[in-house]
């Protein structure tokens, strides 16, 4: 999966593999596939489901994990403009490990398994980049889970929110909220507002309504190895 959270810029640490192709390639892609839309909290698909192609995000806002028994929804990832997901699936020819929902009113492109194995086929090079981007997406998964499972609660806020300002390519906003955040780094609500309180103390951090403004990415990043 493309980055495990995200600025407004793009939503997950490693490029989403679509990106890896070329544009022209990717441009053909997306012409022979209609828009598809969805409304504000609209299931895009389940778990479990046949993967018939993947999805591309032109405008909003999609969370990626899965509905618990209770029926809450558990997220593991927040996509927006430009980013995909759904390629793994497609390689793997097995069922969807994820659900899929609109956080926003979202415009999506499904590209259709079929037309995109025949490009690949046809295009050894691109084979290749999405092989890189799949690999560079391992590494930076796991560097995200190391990340994830040391330190204090505050640290582990702090290192996650280091790693989205780093993958922000123009901004250093990243559109996520309290409740997100703490889906993401297993803490509670009131975890992850005290750490964000302390960070805007000493002017790390500024918060906004579904957003955390990096102020100080480097004071930041010392707060994350305590």
């Amino acid at each position: 999966m493309s980055e495990i959270l995200h600025s407004e810029q793009r939503s997950l640490v490693a490029p989403p593999l679509f990106s890896a192709l070329p544009e022209a390639l990717q441009q053909q892609l997306k012409e022979g596939e209609t828009l598809r839309h969805f409304e504000p909290g609209q299931l895009i698909h389940q778990r479990g489901e046949d993967p018939a192609g993947f999805w591309l995000i032109k405008s909003g806002s999609v969370a990626v994990g899965q509905f618990l028994a209770n029926g809450e929804f558990r997220g593991v990832a927040l996509l927006s403009r430009g980013d995909s997901w759904g390629e793994l699936a497609v390689f793997a020819a097995r069922p969807r490990m994820v659900d899929a929902v609109a956080r926003t009113a979202c415009e999506l492109w499904h590209i259709r398994a079929s037309r995109f194995e025949a490009a690949l086929q046809s295009d050894p090079a691109s084979m290749r980049n999405m092989l890189g981007a799949l690999s560079r997406q391992l590494h930076e998964t796991l560097e995200v889970i190391a990340a994830i499972r040391r330190g204090s609660a505050h640290a582990r806020i702090a290192g996650l929110l280091v790693t989205l300002c780093d993958s922000a390519e123009r901004s250093s906003r990243i559109a996520i909220t309290q409740h997100e955040l703490g889906e993401l780094l297993g803490l509670t609500r009131a975890s992850v507002n005290s750490g964000l309180r302390a960070f805007e103390k000493r002017g790390l951090v500024r918060r906004s309504y579904g957003a955390v403004e990096i102020v100080d990415r480097d004071g930041l990043a010392m707060e994350s190895h305590r």
